[in-house]
């Protein structure tokens, strides 16, 4: 199910999902004690509106996606001829590459092997995943599993997210397209396939985001099943662990930090997940943002201060602070920064 669609199919349901019980409330109160501080608990922070500083001569398209790489530079996939632009922390413009992306840029995750750092990049409108240098050199491409054997063509697949295991295998998405999940070995040779279009807990209906969770005794796989609004676990062979059900609404992808998770939310809200997976804080909801006019495009002055409309993708930085990219038509990031 393409974005769009997903969009028209469950803007009517929105009343009732801000009504609900989705809306969980943070099980610590929000401090109150300053102006522009959200979070509960350790995780508070401040809202840094306005982060990215542009030069006259780039220009962001949809803010897709956001990495921190390990001299400390925040990378934003967005869909424009510059569709990795480079900033340092405080938001100053540093380089960019990526025009061939340009109609495709979605989403973006980086690794560190044998101490050389890599991106993995889906393309939904390309049909086909790449990996990459840090600085952009083409290391390998693929494009759809034919080996799964659930495709008539390429153009049925469309991946939105990667997830990297420990052992260096990974997983991907394919949200847009025909809503399986796809295994590979560190080599990038397919070894299975699951999901496809579905509500049962074992099948999707938007597989956006995907990632491999570290917290427990055992990593599993964890996807954010946005058309089915909630997050549902593999171990790493594909077997179903188990759904959550109420901590979320529109889970685009995840981040994670300690024993906690970081989930973007479409809809106009972060959720951070704690080890138990009960949900620790909100930030920066905005009630009813896919109710504005022209969503997600919405005008500047709806764009508010302390207010998500349409968060994609979200990263927690080295040193606590969290970076969001929103998706709308010319670009959004925002700077959360860690205050305890």
């Amino acid at each position: 199910m393409e974005r769009r669609e997903f969009l028209k199919a469950t803007t009517l349901a929105v009343g009732a999902a801000v009504a609900g019980p989705l809306l969980l409330t943070s099980r610590k109160s929000v401090a109150q004690d300053a102006p522009g501080v959200m979070g509960a608990g350790e995780h508070l922070y401040e809202w840094e509106g306005a982060w990215a500083k542009l030069p006259k001569s780039k220009a962001f398209g949809f803010t897709q996606g956001v990495c921190e790489d390990r001299q400390g530079r925040i990378l934003i996939f967005n869909n424009s001829k510059d569709a990795i632009m480079v900033f340092d922390p405080e938001g100053q413009f540093m380089e960019s590459w990526g025009a061939e992306y340009e109609d495709a840029a979605h989403g973006i995750h980086r690794t560190v092997e044998e101490g050389v750092e890599f991106l993995y990049l889906s393309l939904p409108q390309q049909h086909r995943i790449v990996k990459t240098t840090i600085a952009g050199e083409l290391v390998w491409e693929r494009g759809y599993p034919q080996e799964a054997g659930v495709y008539g063509s390429g153009n049925e697949y469309a991946p939105t997210n990667i997830a990297v295991a420990p052992n260096g295998s990974f997983y991907v998405g394919d949200g847009y397209g025909r809503n399986y999940v796809h295994q590979y070995t560190k080599d990038a040779e397919w070894v299975r396939t699951w999901g496809g279009t579905g509500n049962d807990f074992a099948k999707f209906r938007q597989p956006h985001g995907i990632w491999v969770d570290t917290r427990g005794e055992h990593p599993k796989v964890v996807v954010a099943d946005r058309g089915n609004r909630r997050l549902v676990d593999f171990n790493l062979k594909g077997e179903l662990k188990r759904p959550w059900k109420w901590q979320v609404h529109t889970p685009c992808h995840f981040d994670q930090r300690g024993d906690y998770l970081l989930v973007p939310e479409l809809w106009g809200r972060v959720t951070i997940l704690d080890k138990d997976n009960q949900v620790y804080a909100r930030l920066g909801e905005y009630i009813g943002a896919p109710n504005l006019p022209d969503y997600p495009n919405i005008a500047h002055e709806l764009r508010l201060p302390g207010k998500f409309s349409s968060p994609h993708a979200c990263i927690w930085d080295r040193e606590g602070n969290i970076f969001c990219a929103e998706w709308i038509d010319d670009g959004r990031v925002t700077k959360l920064r860690r205050i305890t």
